[in-house]
């Protein structure tokens, strides 16, 4: 049964999304927002939204959980989440899961009562949400007065600085934009492959187009890390103490 945000009910049983401020707005059905807002594993609204970080395919987070017992491959696009503990590679997606219960009233609370319910029936005591300390607001106030306006610290994380360099695209593939952001600081922890996924959404790339990513003269695998790059290339992959990765849009081989 389609839920809206002001409950507003079509003819056929789904409901439209609207403002109520105007009767002019163009009103939508909210399941036209399915592929965006459900599981494809249980294939109810998102509950714990959790995201892959290999392909950003999303799920319920006990739903994912429970998949990644027997297999560790994406239940949507099959690629290898991780060899061996797929676990390490997902990541709790607060925003989406805030349009969702946005989006369908009364999710959220009755999500909070089946897990009272849950709790108390197993004699369990019920975890309490987590609060923010009254005290943190002005810790947090004279932290910032403590520091001097014009300085900005650089998460110690992010340890690589990258050069995107485009080298062209492969005669068909017409339809992208061009990369606005050749400048990226990243952990050198993360992969060509998330490399090429932040390429394939700034780009808007077709799924048929396929990017290759090569540094110096050595062309990348997917599952190197820019840490491992930069140590096995050496001096020739940077360039003014970037890392500089050279990547082309080609059509899959037949």
């Amino acid at each position: 049964m389609s839920t809206s945000l002001y409950g507003s009910r079509s003819h056929d049983g789904s409901t439209n999304v609207s403002n109520s401020d105007s009767e002019d707005e163009p009103k939508l059905p909210l399941n036209q927002f399915y592929p965006y807002i459900r599981c494809a594993l249980c294939c109810g609204f998102l509950i714990d939204a959790t995201t892959i970080t290999e392909c950003l395919h999303t799920f319920c987070k006990s739903c994912i959980v429970k998949h990644f017992f027997h297999s560790n491959r994406c239940p949507t696009c099959s690629i290898v989440v991780h060899q061996t503990q797929p676990l390490y590679n997902i990541r709790p997606d607060r925003q989406l899961q805030d349009i969702v219960y946005k989006m369908v009233p009364f999710l959220e609370d009755l999500e909070r009562v089946q897990m009272t319910t849950f709790y108390k029936d197993r004699g369990l005591e019920v975890p309490k949400p987590v609060g923010v300390s009254p005290q943190g607001p002005a810790v947090l106030r004279r932290q910032k007065k403590d520091l001097p306006q014009s300085v900005f610290t650089i998460p110690p994380e992010l340890d690589v600085s990258l050069v995107l360099e485009f080298v062209g695209a492969e005669e068909g593939i017409n339809n992208y934009k061009p990369l606005e952001r050749r400048y990226v600081r990243v952990s050198g922890e993360a992969t060509v492959r998330h490399v090429e996924l932040f390429i394939r959404r700034k780009m808007e790339l077709s799924p048929s187009c396929q990017v290759d990513m090569a540094c110096g003269d050595h062309l990348l695998d997917h599952y190197q890390s820019l840490k491992d790059i930069q140590n096995s290339v050496g001096k020739e992959a940077l360039q003014d103490g970037l890392l500089v990765l050279h990547f082309g849009l080609v059509l899959p081989s037949q």
